[in-house]
């Protein structure tokens, strides 16, 4: 496993942008899938964007496609999310994630199987 610790969350206005960053520590880093998920109040966990261990393949909900870029940088060990164009509907927790899943498997992950998640930072996008 390895433990993961995000920043970078805070409140925004609509139309604002905010990057976020995920610190892991453990020599295992480029070993696993990085992915952000996003929880609101009152709703479930979702899943935002993952990149695989080597930056090459990065997958996105469909809602904030063209709006968020997830990428990593295997020699500090830390995965980013840069989110442009923020929506009221973007106000979230947002949740750091490790798991060595095939990309393609992440938005339908079993949350309770993740294999470390970070502690979450909270994003609010004011209108």
């Amino acid at each position: 496993q390895v433990q993961l610790v995000e920043s970078g969350g805070g409140l925004v206005q609509a139309g604002g942008s905010l990057r976020l960053s995920c610190a892991a520590s453990g020599r295992t880093f480029s070993s696993y899938a990085m992915g952000w998920f996003r929880q609101a109040l009152g709703k479930e966990r979702e899943f935002v964007a993952v990149i695989n261990w080597s930056g090459g393949t990065t997958y996105y909900a469909d809602s904030v496609k063209g709006r968020f870029t997830i990428s990593r940088d295997n020699a500090k060990n830390t995965v980013y999310l840069q989110m442009n164009s923020l929506k009221p509907e973007d106000t979230a927790v947002y949740y750091c994630a490790a798991d060595v899943s095939h990309v393609s498997r992440w938005p339908a992950l079993d949350r309770k199987r993740v294999d470390s998640w970070g502690q979450g930072t909270q994003v609010t996008v004011s209108s």
